[in-house]
């Protein structure tokens, strides 16, 4: 989570309310809102969702939000649902049993739906969101390493990770927090996320593992998992080398197996040890939820499971979080139920439909040039041609926030620090009618940007794009 300072530079001790919300509430004293120690004595409990409920108005509407991939509308029986299970911890499986099969019925929903290749000895869990996933696929991947070495009386001491440059920072905290060297793929001209060569070319007898990004959030684009594996397997031929493969599919996980059957990137490969998903994203459910899944029990050492007594029952767990709201499993559940296979094909292919057509209307807006066409992830990244020379990708990002509207402007990393895009992520919620709203907005706020004599800058910081 981030990091906050206690009291931010220029932050008042607190601030003076209108005293019409006061009445009733304060006894005769002023009412300021508290910014850095609490008040001496309560307030009505409507009084203070007022305050609060005024405060939020600053932020964005989530729904003009097209920089995040997280959820943002859910059916009203879904939001009732959740708040009917609001209280329930996902920790304690003796008080709400019910709440932990729900959650197996999800984990196992989700290994039939990636193909692993007997079910029932697939394993896996929730997490609190992808991020976490990640973090027990790749805590996964080094324990079965390391064991393997060991077993092979050879030294453990330095495991790498191989990625592309484009993976989450979630990867990066990885290889920081749990002490393996990030072997990270460059980008290049050619090739905007993981190559299959070059994650092979980057192999050695310490690779715990590859991570194959399954929607990349720089650009929606798919890593190529099927010709990675590929690599690997001649790889192992040549060498001996045995590296599996962790799929992050924190959004394509839940795009792929509905509208790209013929795409393999799951347990199909032999060589895919683990695949994680987003729940609060493309799995269409509120954050924050995520989910991992192992392709059988051989891949997550049994030495990492704990089973742990608490509050009258024994449970086996894998987790980095232990107490954490139940009503975001339930909520999945419910989506599963509610939409079923056909459900989840026609939501997908929705929002592929409006990216696609999306992107293609930018494109012959004329300013602009794609860089990809939301015809994986319904997500993508485009940019201002070679020829203009008035504005750039932060401009109009910055003018189309005046609308309400969010979206990020950010460069590559290295190796093609010269390419600086707009990112739009289309989810379930935006529809035809808000894209083309979106793309009057757009169109009409060009003639004001090709006046300009020269672009404004860039911005200090870059506007979030995971």
């Amino acid at each position: 989570m981030a990091l906050h300072s206690a009291r931010s530079a220029g932050t008042p001790e607190g601030r003076r309310v209108n005293p019409m919300h006061a009445l009733d509430a304060t006894h005769g004293e002023e009412l300021v809102m508290p910014t850095g120690r609490l008040r001496d004595r309560s307030i009505p409990a409507e009084t203070a969702y007022q305050l609060v409920h005024d405060e939020l108005m600053l932020d964005g509407n989530a729904r003009l939000n097209l920089a995040t991939f997280v959820t943002t509308w859910m059916e009203e029986p879904a939001r009732r649902l959740m708040a009917e299970c609001a209280e329930k911890n996902m920790i304690d499986k003796d008080e709400y049993p019910q709440t932990a099969e729900l959650e197996r019925r999800c984990v196992a929903i989700l290994a039939d739906l990636w193909q692993a290749p007997a079910p029932d000895d697939a394993i896996g869990c929730s997490t609190t969101g992808s991020s976490e996933a990640c973090m027990l696929g790749g805590l996964a991947l080094k324990r079965r390493w390391r064991n393997a070495r060991r077993a092979a009386g050879r030294p453990d001491v330095r495991p790498n990770l191989v990625m592309g440059a484009n993976v989450q920072v979630c990867w990066e905290k990885f290889c920081n927090y749990f002490e393996v060297e990030a072997r990270i793929v460059p980008v290049s001209a050619e090739r905007l996320h993981l190559g299959a060569p070059e994650a092979a070319a980057r192999c050695d007898e310490n690779t715990i593992g590859v991570v194959a990004v399954l929607g990349s959030t720089f650009d929606g684009s798919y890593e190529p998992v099927e010709a990675i594996a590929g690599a690997l397997d001649d790889l192992e031929a040549a060498t001996g080398l045995d590296v599996p493969i962790h799929v992050d599919g924190a959004s394509g996980a839940m795009v792929a197996p509905f509208i790209d059957e013929e795409t393999v990137w799951d347990f199909r490969l032999a060589r895919v040890a683990s695949i994680n998903t987003s729940g609060h994203k493309y799995g269409l459910v509120y954050p924050g939820v995520g989910w991992v899944v192992w392709r059988d029990r051989a891949a997550l050492p049994e030495e990492l499971v704990f089973d742990v007594s608490y509050l009258g029952g024994n449970m086996a767990t894998f987790a980095l979080n232990f107490s954490r709201p139940g009503a975001e499993v339930v909520a999945q559940y419910f989506t599963f139920l509610r939409l079923g296979f056909a459900g989840f094909r026609a939501v997908q292919q929705a929002s592929r439909d409006v990216a696609t057509r999306l992107a293609g209307e930018i494109s012959r807006l004329g300013p602009f040039e794609l860089v990809t066409r939301g015809d994986e992830l319904p997500v993508f990244a485009f940019t201002t041609g070679r020829d203009v020379s008035a504005f750039d990708v932060y401009d109009v990002s910055r003018r189309l926030r005046e609308r309400g509207w969010l979206v990020p402007a950010y460069g590559f990393p290295a190796e093609r620090e010269d390419l600086h895009v707009l990112r739009v992520v289309v989810r379930n919620g935006f529809s035809e009618d808000l894209a083309s709203l979106f793309l009057e907005d757009l169109s009409r706020l060009l003639p004001e940007l090709a006046r300009q004599r020269e672009p404004l800058g860039r911005p200090e910081a870059p506007a979030f794009h995971h």
